[in-house]
């Protein structure tokens, strides 16, 4: 389904060049469900904007079904079914949250109400509410996923979606990751730390300094790391993997 050959990012600045994606190579299949993990800084987000088209790569191919979008523009890439939820999600002015995920759906029916409870939103709360900074960073990226829930897609990316979300709204959003792996025929790919989305995960994948360095299941990796609390408070809760 998705396909990279190769594929590097550089960047140019005073010290010279630097290398954020390093000849990537990986394969994604239909139906799957892909946690792409490791260390803060080793090229994990640049990746999926690569996948999404939201920069081009410096070397390499990237295949879609067959097709070569190295360099189809992001627009042409959403054509294709292709669907990317930021990890700081963009304000939307002149538009409420039901109408934001309309728009999204397109031909696709949907029940908007649903949509906002599965990502942990009182929707009675938020349906008619304006998309603009009278909402908190956390209630967009909710919002964001839900418009990313909304759409028929064949391939979804997330770019840590627990960032900044309160861990009731986790756990359902958790729950509906779940779901959509098992009732949907999409493929979705995770950027996560987070132990509970790594237990939904067919396989995962390592990104350290820009490059892959493991691909594995889920069972394998997750018992050879230590583990923490996310929060560090030492209760029971949803805990984050440490590199």
């Amino acid at each position: 389904m998705l396909e990279l050959k190769n594929v590097s990012w550089t960047v140019e600045d005073n010290h010279g060049r630097t290398d954020i994606v390093k000849n990537v190579s990986l394969t994604l299949h239909d139906h799957k469900l892909y946690v792409v993990t490791g260390p803060n800084g080793g090229g994990k987000s640049t990746l999926a904007k690569l996948v999404m088209g939201l920069i081009a790569p410096s070397s390499g191919q990237i295949l879609f079904d067959g097709v070569d979008i190295t360099h189809m523009p992001i627009t042409e890439r959403a054509k294709l079914q292709i669907g990317y939820a930021f990890q700081t999600p963009p304000v939307f002015k002149g538009i409420n949250v039901r109408e934001l995920l309309t728009l999204a759906a397109g031909e696709k029916e949907i029940n908007p109400m649903q949509l906002l409870f599965d990502v942990g939103l009182c929707a009675g709360e938020y349906i008619n509410r304006e998309m603009d900074s009278g909402l908190s960073g956390g209630e967009l990226k909710r919002i964001e996923i839900a418009s990313i829930l909304a759409r028929d897609l064949k391939l979804a990316l997330f770019d840590e979606p627990e960032a900044g979300i309160d861990l009731w709204s986790f756990q359902r959003l958790a729950e509906t990751f779940d779901k959509m792996h098992r009732q949907s025929d999409m493929t979705l790919m995770i950027i996560s730390h987070q132990e509970r989305i790594m237990h939904l995960a067919d396989e995962i994948i390592v990104i350290d300094s820009g490059e892959v360095r493991e691909i594995t299941d889920k069972n394998t990796f997750l018992g050879s790391l230590t583990l923490k609390d996310s929060c560090g408070c030492g209760e029971t809760c949803e805990r984050g993997v440490s590199f």
